[in-house]
């Protein structure tokens, strides 16, 4: 059972030149110091309105936990080794800012190795050196099929959790995206008119490419949409914008569906080229919703996707392990729609 303190508004202001510690965030937030302790160490039975002020507190004071003095009390690291690929690309970028976060919050430093997914080799040896150092647990940040499967080999020797997107063909829960998202994606353009659509995918190796695949599909079906296709890209603007420029013939589809921004926005210069207003001829929707999917010409009609919750939620399922907790596998990936001037009714 948690306590909540009131605040006492009238406590001296912290002396800068010290470091905040936990007994300042708790006074800052209005709580009890072992609320603070017990949000740091992850525990879950926080109400939310409490873990926004803790949260808060952390960073109106720049609380940074003294990890060496923790080791040396209790024994054991407070390092988390996180792999991850393709930093440079949002979904992945956002998700370890997000791991990091997380780890920090609760007393963990993250240290993150960028692999080349490509290479298994390249794979296996950043394996062997993350492991010569002492860590606390491993946590292997996976989107493609490879790289789960080299992690789900590997002999981390510590507690690790490979966060991988569920195939949901596979079974199970699918992921809010998969079953809200893209439906209310789909929908919105079914509520312009729209009836021919075509959806512009991500590799073939992403589960999350597959899964949007089928989300998509579905949706287009439930709505009583034509889809007119998959064309696989490679989450690249060129990648979309080769898919539109191959096709033969005058487009016929009144709206293209893009797996991510980054295809849309190639989609959107290959329409242009050939002649097609966005949105008076052909809608362009997009998912992920990219800082710069706002100022696409037009703006961009997308999905927003909460890519540091996935992080967050990954450095949780690796804390429970490391603490000996049990949680629920979660399948969240939180999205929201995003409507722009990309789309707009169907021509007739």
């Amino acid at each position: 059972m948690e306590l909540d303190l009131p605040k006492d508004l009238d406590e001296p202001g912290l002396d800068p030149a010290r470091p905040a510690t936990i007994y300042d965030v708790a006074r800052f937030a209005g709580v009890s110091h072992q609320t603070v302790s017990r949000f740091l160490r992850g525990y879950e039975g926080i109400r939310p309105e409490t873990r926004d002020r803790v949260i808060k507190a952390l960073q109106e004071l720049d609380y940074r936990p003294n990890l060496a003095a923790r080791s040396l009390t209790t024994g054991r690291s407070h390092r988390i080794g996180a792999l991850t690929h393709e930093i440079d690309q949002v979904g992945p970028s956002k998700i370890a800012q997000g791991a990091s976060l997380a780890a920090r919050q609760a007393g963990y430093l993250l240290d993150i190795v960028t692999l080349d997914m490509s290479n298994r080799e390249a794979i296996n040896e950043a394996l062997e050196l993350i492991m010569q150092h002492d860590l606390a647990g491993v946590l292997a940040l996976s989107s493609t099929d490879e790289m789960t499967q080299a992690f789900e080999a590997a002999d981390f020797r510590v507690p690790a959790y490979v966060a991988a997107e569920t195939d949901d063909a596979r079974g199970g829960h699918p992921s809010e995206l998969s079953s809200v998202g893209l439906p209310a994606l789909v929908g919105h353009l079914a509520g312009l008119g729209h009836e021919r659509v075509l959806h512009i995918a991500g590799p073939t190796t992403y589960s999350a490419a597959r899964n949007r695949v089928r989300a998509y599909e579905r949706a287009a079906a439930d709505c009583g949409m034509s889809s007119q296709g998959v064309l696989n890209g490679d989450w690249s603007a060129k990648s979309g914008y080769d898919a539109i420029m191959g096709l033969s013939g005058p487009i016929t589809v009144t709206a293209i569906v893009a797996g991510n921004d980054q295809m849309a926005l190639g989609v959107i210069l290959a329409l242009t080229e050939r002649g097609y207003r966005i949105p008076d001829d052909v809608s362009v929707t997009g998912i992920d919703d990219i800082p710069e999917a706002a100022y696409f010409a037009p703006p961009l009609t997308t999905l927003r996707v909460d890519f540091a919750t996935q992080g967050r939620i990954a450095v949780e399922q690796l804390l429970a392990r490391i603490e000996h907790r049990v949680l629920p596998h979660s399948t969240s990936l939180p999205s929201s729609l995003i409507v722009r001037k990309s789309t707009g009714p169907a021509k007739r």
